[in-house]
């Protein structure tokens, strides 16, 4: 016997390292020490900072990766797994430094494979971020064919007086909504659910998607916030606090970024639900409760700013090409939302 005849093929994780190596350097910031292969990715802190701060996150994709092996699509949740890492490590105003990847399969097929790290590649060139490294675990037995996941690791810096950590918000401060993309990286066991129930195929276009697919628009990739927002920090626009909207939506996330004796009062008529979720509600007959609590229904992360910003803050962020809404303000009261539907 030889490891080959376990399942497990050398060769052909050699041969997938080679065919990513390109993907790998194209992310490389100037701090990235050495190259690809290592037992270890080595970055040097960039100059600048006098009281330097690591922040790191770490995530992955969830079920959402059924999806992209139901419909042999590969190619854009490499692009959630970064996204759902960066945009957790920018709501302490951090810049993402570097990336890992992990990724685990039943048995490795480097074509596969190689189209999720260009995904998770082009995440990181959206963020600035250096992908430094990763792992790849060839597993025989533990998942089905053609079966992977994926989880992921980011460090980013930000210098010790610019953290934002909840003591900056007020009472007062506008919550700017930033739209998100679609259903993002969270809830695909609750989607899965309601496609399987109502029996839909995932290729079809119901006519409240505009035309597009089931697949095209739940295969939407995370939206990635992290370049307009550090240059609006760097241009001089005062952030309060930010939070990156989840699992969890809106209720559960929010109010991670605010001070103690503080909630935030809700005005959920300001902002666009987007037609994937209003359609989702119909056909799982879901309530406006769970939907809130499970999705993020248009808003892929919120930053706080003082009332004379916000309008300049919304402008900035159109400009970038993200729509931006005025979706509530900060008032006294014990750390939660007001306003948001409760049936």
């Amino acid at each position: 016997m030889d490891y080959r005849e376990a399942g497990v093929d050398i060769q052909a994780g050699r041969d997938f390292v080679d065919q990513i190596r390109n993907l790998v350097q194209k992310t490389y910031r100037p701090e990235v020490l050495g190259g690809l292969g290592g037992f270890g990715g080595c970055f040097a802190l960039p100059s600048g900072y006098t009281e330097p701060v690591l922040v790191s996150g770490t995530d992955g994709v969830g079920t959402k990766l059924k999806l992209a092996t139901i419909l042999n699509r590969h190619d854009t949740v490499g692009i959630d797994l970064v996204a759902m890492c960066v945009n957790d490590v920018l709501t302490c105003g951090a810049e993402p430094l570097f990336f890992l990847d992990y990724l685990a399969t039943g048995k490795l097929d480097p074509d596969q494979l190689t189209q999720v790290v260009a995904g998770v590649a082009q995440g990181c060139q959206q963020a600035g971020c250096s992908l430094l490294g990763g792992e790849t675990a060839e597993m025989p037995g533990f998942y089905q064919p053609g079966e992977y996941d994926m989880a992921g690791f980011c460090v980013g810096i930000v210098e010790k007086s610019r953290m934002l950590n909840g003591s900056q918000v007020q009472i007062g401060d506008i919550a700017i909504g930033l739209a998100s993309s679609g259903v993002h990286s969270n809830g695909f066991s609750l989607v899965r659910k309601v496609i399987s129930d109502m029996e839909w195929d995932w290729n079809q276009s119901p006519e409240t998607l505009g035309g597009q697919s089931i697949a095209e628009v739940c295969l939407t990739p995370t939206q990635i916030y992290v370049k307009p927002v550090l240059q609006a920090l760097r241009n001089g626009l005062e952030i309060h606090g930010m939070a990156h909207i989840t699992g969890g939506g809106l209720p559960e996330n929010l109010p991670r970024c605010l001070s103690s004796g503080q909630s935030i009062k809700i005005h959920p008529d300001s902002w666009p639900i987007l037609p994937i979720f209003h359609w989702l509600a119909q056909e799982g007959e879901i309530s406006s409760v769970a939907m809130f609590d499970t999705f993020n229904m248009g808003i892929g992360f919120v930053v706080l700013v003082p009332p004379q910003q916000a309008e300049s803050t919304k402008e900035w962020f159109k400009t970038q090409g993200i729509a931006a809404y005025s979706i509530g303000e900060v008032v006294s009261g014990t750390g939660d939302l007001i306003g948001l539907p409760t049936n």
